[in-house]
C-alpha cells in the first residue's frame, strides 16, 4: 500500500500567447492550480487543472479546506474510491465547475503517481489504444481574427500536415460568418475539415438557422450551438441538420453526458478532464460514448489530452491549442500534423519547476504532510 504521506498545492496565472475571443468572452488570463501527492516510498505524482479568467483563488480554498486534509494516510492506489470519497465530501457543492475543477487536480495527481510507480506512461495505462492522433488547430481561427488570416492560417495548417481547423462562429449577421467560412473553404479544397464553434451563443432558432448555412460549406461539427444545460434543444437541433452537433466542454457530470447520448443530441463528445473532475470521469464518458458509436474528441488541456485520446479507440482528432509551453521543458511530440504521447512514466508532461517557482502566486502556496 502506498499511503499518501504529503501534499502541496500551488497556483500559476497563464497569461495566453494569441488574443483568443469567441462569440461571448474574451481570454485574458489562464489560472492554473496544481496538486503535487508524494507516497510513502517518495514517488510524486503532479496534476492540474486551469479557469479561462478568473475563480483560481475558489479552487484553492476548496482543495485546501476541503480536500486536501482527507488526503493523508490514503492509499495512491485507490483512486476511484478516493475520487467517489472526495465526490461525497462536496456533495453540496457538486455537479458544478468549482467542484470538479479541484476534484480533477488531485485525480490527475494521482494517476500520474500510479502510472510513475507502474513505469508506464498514461496512455498505455489507461487503455493504450493507439500511438498518435490527428491534430485540428483552434489557434488561428479565433472570432475577431479577419478573413484573409483565417485563410492564411488554415492553409498553413494544411501544409505542416493537420487534419482540420475551427473557425469561431456568432458575428452579429449571420452574412459575415457566411463570408469567413467560404473563403476558408475555397482555400483550402474539400480535401480538408472545417469545424465552427459557437460558444453557446445562439437560440434554437438562431442554430437551425445557422446550420442550414453551415451545411454548404460542408462542416464537420457544429460545437456548442446553445447553452450547455439545454438538453432538449440540442436534441431538436440534430434531427434538424446533417451537421453533426458537439458538446461537452461544459458539462460536468458523467450523467449530464449519459442525458446528450441518451437522447441523440450530440454526434461529438468533448469531454474536458479537468472539467469533468479528472481523468477517472473522463475515461468512465469516453467508454460511454464508444457504447453508442459516438467520437470523443475533448476540448483544451491538449498536453493531457494527448494520452487519453490514444488510451482510448473512439478519438478521431485532438485540439491544438498550447497551453503550457511557459512552465513545460518540452512541448507535445507533433510531426506532420500528427501528435504522440509521451512514452515515459507519468501523465507525460516535463514541468519546468524554476518557471513554475517563478510564476506560482505565492500567497496560495500550501503544504500538508503526516
Amino acid at each position: 500500500m502506498a499511503k499518501i504521506k504529503k501534499i502541496e498545492l500551488l497556483i500559476v496565472d497563464l497569461k495566453p500567447k494569441v488574443k483568443r475571443t469567441d462569440a461571448i468572452q474574451s481570454f485574458d488570463s489562464q489560472q492554473t492550480p496544481m496538486v503535487l501527492i508524494t507516497d510513502a516510498d517518495g514517488f510524486t505524482g503532479t496534476g492540474y487543472s486551469y479557469t479561462i479568467g478568473q475563480g483560481g483563488e475558489a479552487i484553492m480554498s476548496l482543495l485546501k479546506e476541503t480536500l486536501v486534509p482527507r488526503l493523508i494516510g490514503a492509499d495512491a492506489d485507490s483512486i476511484e474510491k478516493i475520487w467517489r470519497d472526495l465526490l461525497f465530501s462536496t456533495h453540496a457543492t457538486s455537479v458544478g465547475a468549482i467542484t470538479s475543477l479541484a476534484l480533477a487536480a488531485i485525480d490527475t495527481a494521482l494517476w500520474d503517481l500510479k502510472a510513475r510507480r507502474a513505469n508506464l506512461p498514461l496512455y498505455k495505462l489507461a487503455g493504450g489504444a493507439k500511438d498518435s492522433v490527428p491534430l485540428y488547430t483552434t489557434e488561428g481561427g479565433w472570432l475577431h481574427i479577419p478573413v484573409e488570416d483565417l485563410v492564411a492560417d488554415a492553409v498553413n495548417a494544411k501544409a505542416a500536415g493537420f487534419s482540420g481547423s475551427k473557425i469561431k462562429i456568432g458575428k452579429r449577421h449571420l452574412a459575415e460568418d457566411r463570408e469567413r467560412l467560404k473563403a476558408v473553404r475555397e482555400a483550402v479544397g474539400d480535401d480538408y475539415d472545417i469545424m465552427v464553434d459557437a460558444n453557446q451563443g445562439f437560440s434554437l432558432s438562431e442554430s437551425i438557422r445557422r446550420a442550414a448555412m453551415l451545411e454548404q460549406f460542408d462542416i464537420g461539427w457544429f460545437e456548442e450551438p446553445m447553452p450547455a444545460d439545454d438538453v432538449a434543444a440540442h436534441a431538436h437541433l440534430a434531427k434538424h441538420t446533417s451537421v453533426p452537433v458537439a458538446v461537452g466542454e461544459s458539462l460536468y457530470s458523467i450523467s449530464q453526458f449519459k442525458d446528450y447520448l441518451h437522447a441523440g443530441a450530440a454526434s461529438i463528445v468533448q469531454v474536458d478532464v479537468a472539467r469533468i473532475g479528472g481523468i477517472t470521469p473522463w475515461l468512465k464518458v469516453a467508454h460511454m460514448a464508444e457504447a453508442y458509436n459516438v467520437s470523443v474528441c475533448p476540448h483544451f488541456l491538449m498536453e493531457l489530452h494527448v494520452s487519453l485520446v490514444c488510451a482510448v479507440p473512439n478519438t478521431p482528432w485532438l485540439e491544438y491549442i498550447p497551453q503550457l509551453d511557459d512552465i513545460t521543458e518540452e512541448q507535445m511530440t507533433v510531426e506532420q500534423g500528427v501528435a504522440e504521447p509521451s512514452s515515459l512514466p507519468g501523465i507525460g508532461i516535463h514541468w519546468d519547476k524554476n518557471e513554475i517557482d517563478q510564476r506560482r502566486m505565492k500567497p496560495f502556496d500550501f503544504v500538508l504532510t503526516g
